[in-house]
């Protein structure tokens, strides 16, 4: 009498995880409830299980559909973010999050290379992508860390230099991945290739990624706010226009051999200036938001439901790569980048150590894994899978509380 469709069992299963993940915390905390690590879990509890499905779910095998998806998340996470930023001056308010980016990140790019070459025995090139993959932190699992809704104010030092860094490191991880990747071919001299990438996958496509943003975003803006004046866009509840912006702004630049993640953050940057007290711009920010997290929870359940599969390339020294990471790396080389700021003590230690890693590396591995045969490729995902989860975990259930005390925001529970 009842046919259990295999597709209505995972349809009625991710809706519970959902449901779980988001509820079940709300019993023994006042707080908003840090989800991630929960939708891994449930989602390896409720799925993993079932035979065939974690293998057919592997982002080894099957890398395609991950990079779709995590793109997807990645895009809207970075659009919200600019959105989310309400001042951009003074420029020294910048000074934390550029010592990040051109410190921190590099260091850290080098440092999990090096563990992943000497400790857990990659190829140089495969240890030189782990480093590129993990180094950037996440814009769509650090909302605990990150600057409230447009309009809300109160951008503390440390909230806006976690916000600025997640904004901008995606796109800017991404030259190390195509250095990795075009190591792996060799299809060309050493010196030539390095000049390549230099001029093309360093200068040019961060500056068309940067200009097609703040073009698209401005454009946007006109056409929001300005024109027709009498009858503009923003007097509508279309938060869909968020939709419309950042697919058009990535698509474009994309398109154009720009980073569509630089874009993606400097459009919705660039349109948080036009009409800056706008009502409007909380509705593309809470549409963006809810379509990123939709997707990120599919995800990190889809990420759960494969770990049987992913896993079992895990070594112990794999796994102290990813510890090393989350514990020393991160917090250390933050520390180090930051030496010289006006943040105290305190707040310099929240922001070296709160560098949560999570779709974005997802997004990395995936793009690399769909454009080239990897060596390693089952330990690299075993090694990020496990990141992630050490990350989700630790962060996630400690980041609210740790920002709150550095800013001295009340305690929401």
């Amino acid at each position: 009498m009842f046919d259990l469709s295999g597709y209505h069992l995972i349809l009625a299963g991710l809706g519970v995880a959902i449901v779980l993940a988001y509820w079940l915390p709300r019993l023994v905390s006042g707080r908003e409830p840090a989800a991630s690590a929960l939708l891994i879990g449930l989602g390896a509890g409720l799925f993993g299980w079932i035979p065939d499905l974690p293998a057919s779910l592997n982002p080894v095998t099957s890398p395609k559909p991950w990079e779709v998806v995590s793109e997807l998340c990645v895009i809207f996470g970075l659009f919200g973010v600019g959105l989310r930023i309400d001042r951009l001056a003074p420029l020294a308010q910048w000074g934390p999050s550029a010592r990040l980016l051109a410190i921190a990140m590099p260091l850290t790019i080098l440092a999990v290379a090096g563990l992943g070459w000497w400790w857990a025995g990659l190829p140089m090139v495969a240890a030189l992508l782990l480093g590129s993959v993990l180094a950037p932190t996440d814009p769509v699992l650090a909302g605990d860390v990150q600057v409230g809704r447009p309009t809300e104010g109160g951008e503390h030092p440390v909230r806006y230099t976690l916000t600025a860094e997640a904004g901008l490191n995606d796109g800017l991880a991404f030259p190390f991945v195509h250095l990795s990747l075009a190591l792996a071919a060799a299809a060309m001299p050493l010196g030539e290739l390095m000049g390549e990438w230099a001029w093309r996958d360093v200068g040019y496509r961060i500056v068309v990624g940067a200009a097609c943003g703040v073009g698209v975003g401005w454009l946007l803006g006109k056409v929001l706010f300005d024109v027709p004046r009498e009858n503009a866009l923003a007097k509508t509840e279309a938060g869909v226009f968020a939709l419309a912006g950042v697919l058009t702004a990535y698509g474009l630049t994309e398109l154009a051999e720009g980073y569509g993640f630089i874009a993606a953050f400097a459009a919705g940057l660039t349109l948080r200036r036009s009409e800056s007290h706008h009502a409007f711009h909380v509705r593309l920010h809470n549409f963006s938001e809810t379509i990123e997290h939709a997707l990120t929870a599919v995800l990190l359940i889809g990420l759960g439901a494969a770990l049987p599969a992913i896993l079992p390339a895990l070594t112990w020294t794999g796994a102290a790569v990813g510890l090393a990471l989350v514990l020393l790396v991160r917090p250390l080389s933050g520390w180090v980048s930051l030496a010289g700021t006006r943040l105290s003590g305190r707040e310099r230690a929240v922001v070296a150590a709160y560098g949560v890693r999570g779709v974005g590396s997802i997004y990395y591995l995936a793009y690399a894994g769909s454009h080239a045969a990897l060596p390693g490729e089952a330990e690299l995902w075993a090694i990020v899978a496990f990141t992630i989860l050490v990350s989700t975990v630790l962060h996630g259930f400690s980041a609210a509380l740790a920002v709150e005390r550095a800013t001295g925001e009340p305690q929401s529970g």
